[in-house]
C-alpha cells in the first residue's frame, strides 16, 4: 500500500512511519523539513507548505493519505481538496479535545463537539477543540465516506515532545519525596503511541472509515495504580506524598502543567480522563503493559539527557521544578502539623 503522511517526522508522526514501513509499506513525507529532516533516509520526502505551497503532491497518486499535522479547517480543506483525486482514503488526526462538554463521563463519538462562534478564527491555542471539530467536518466535505477521524487522548511514550508523562517516569526514577496530586482513586487516561500508530496503519489496511475515540487502558487506571507501577518498575524509588487538590489550588499550582495529568474536582471536567475507547478495541486496538510503556519511556529519556539534541529543556519542560516541589512539601507538612490537617492520603 502507498501511504502519503502529512507531517511524518515528530512523535505519532515517526510512530506511523515506523509502524507502516514494518507492515512493507511504501510511505512518502510530505512536510517543510524543518524538524528531523534527516530521519528515514530510505523513504521519499516532499517538500513544501501545506498553506500554499503544495505543488510537490500534484500529478501523483497514494492509496492513502494520513493528516497528522491538520490544525487551521482552512488549511485542511486545501489538503482534503488537493487530495480527492489523489488517493482513496483520507486519515484525519483529531483530538478528543473536540466534545463540548467534559462534564459527561464516558464520552463517545456521538457526544456533541465544540463550534467556533467565529468561523473565521484560526487562534489554535484558544480553539484547539473546535478547529480540530471542524478539521474533521473540512475531510469529510471531500472525502465523505472514505474518512477516518481518530481523536487520541493523551499520546505518551518515546519521543513525546510534550513530556507530560515523561514528567512522572524521570521524577520517579529519580527518587525521594515526590509530591502527587488529588486522590488516589482519581482515573487517568493515556494511549502509548506505538499502539495507537500500529492500530492506525491496520486500519489504514482495512480502509475502515469513521470516527473513533483512540485512549486507553482497556480497563479504568487510577493515579494510585500508575504511582504504584512506576515505583516498581523504576530504578529507585520514589515516595509518593500525596497532597491535596485544595491546598494545590490554594498554591496556584497549574493543573496540567505543573503537574501532568491532574485536573482537579474544581475544573469540572471529570470526563475528560474518563473517555469510551469501546468502538476502537471492538476494531482492534490494543494496549501494551504499562511497565512497558514506563520503562521504554525511561529507556529514551536516558538517551535523550544524553544525546546533543533535545527537544527541549529538561528543566524547563512541564511538571514542578524540583524547588517548587520542596516548598510546596514543606508547606504541606506544617500544614499536616500544625492545622489540624488529616495525614492521611487527601
Amino acid at each position: 500500500m502507498r501511504i502519503l503522511i502529512l507531517g511524518g517526522t515528530e512523535f505519532l508522526g515517526r510512530h506511523l512511519v515506523d509502524a507502516a514501513l514494518k507492515k512493507g509499506h511504501e510511505v512518502t513525507l510530505f512536510n517543510r523539513g524543518r524538524t528531523n529532516p534527516d530521519l528515514f533516509p530510505a523513504v521519499e520526502k516532499l517538500r513544501g507548505d501545506r498553506d500554499g505551497n503544495m505543488e510537490a503532491l500534484q500529478g501523483r497518486r497514494w492509496d492513502s493519505v494520513i493528516d497528522t499535522s491538520g490544525y487551521v479547517p482552512r488549511i485542511v480543506r486545501q489538503s482534503a481538496e488537493l487530495m480527492k483525486g489523489a488517493a482513496d482514503h483520507y486519515t484525519f488526526v483529531s483530538s478528543i479535545s473536540v466534545y463540548a462538554d467534559f462534564r459527561t463521563i464516558g464520552l463517545s463519538e456521538t457526544d456533541p463537539v465544540e463550534r467556533l462562534n467565529d468561523e473565521s478564527d484560526e487562534d489554535i491555542a484558544a480553539h484547539y477543540g473546535a478547529l480540530k471539530a471542524r478539521c474533521e467536518e473540512e475531510v469529510r466535505k471531500t472525502f465523505g465516506e472514505q474518512t477516518l477521524a481518530v481523536r487520541p487522548g493523551l499520546i505518551v511514550g518515546p519521543y513525546d515532545p510534550t513530556g507530560r508523562f515523561t514528567y512522572w517516569v524521570r521524577r520517579f526514577a529519580q527518587g525521594g519525596d515526590v509530591l502527587v496530586p488529588g486522590r488516589p482513586d482519581y482515573s487517568i487516561q493515556f494511549i502509548d503511541v506505538r499502539d495507537l500508530a500500529q492500530w492506525m496503519i491496520a486500519m489504514e489496511e482495512k480502509r475502515l472509515t469513521g470516527v473513533f475515540n483512540a485512549s486507553g487502558p482497556a480497563d479504568t487506571l487510577s493515579m494510585e495504580h500508575f504511582v504504584q507501577t512506576l515505583q516498581r518498575v523504576g530504578p529507585k524509588s520514589g515516595k509518593p506524598i500525596w497532597v491535596s487538590e485544595n491546598f494545590l489550588l490554594a498554591k496556584g499550582v497549574r493543573e496540567f502543567e505543573e503537574l501532568p495529568l491532574w485536573i482537579s474536582d474544581k475544573a469540572n471536567w471529570p470526563g475528560f480522563m474518563t473517555i469510551n475507547a469501546r468502538k476502537a478495541m471492538d476494531h482492534g486496538l490494543v494496549f501494551r503493559s504499562l511497565e512497558k510503556t514506563i520503562l521504554d519511556t525511561l529507556d529514551w529519556e536516558k538517551t535523550r539527557q544524553r544525546g546533543p539534541n533535545r527537544l527541549h529543556d529538561l528543566d524547563n519542560g512541564p511538571g514542578l521544578s524540583r524547588e517548587r516541589e520542596e516548598q510546596l512539601l514543606n508547606e504541606w507538612r506544617y500544614e499536616l502539623n500544625n492545622g489540624g490537617a488529616s495525614t492521611t492520603p487527601p
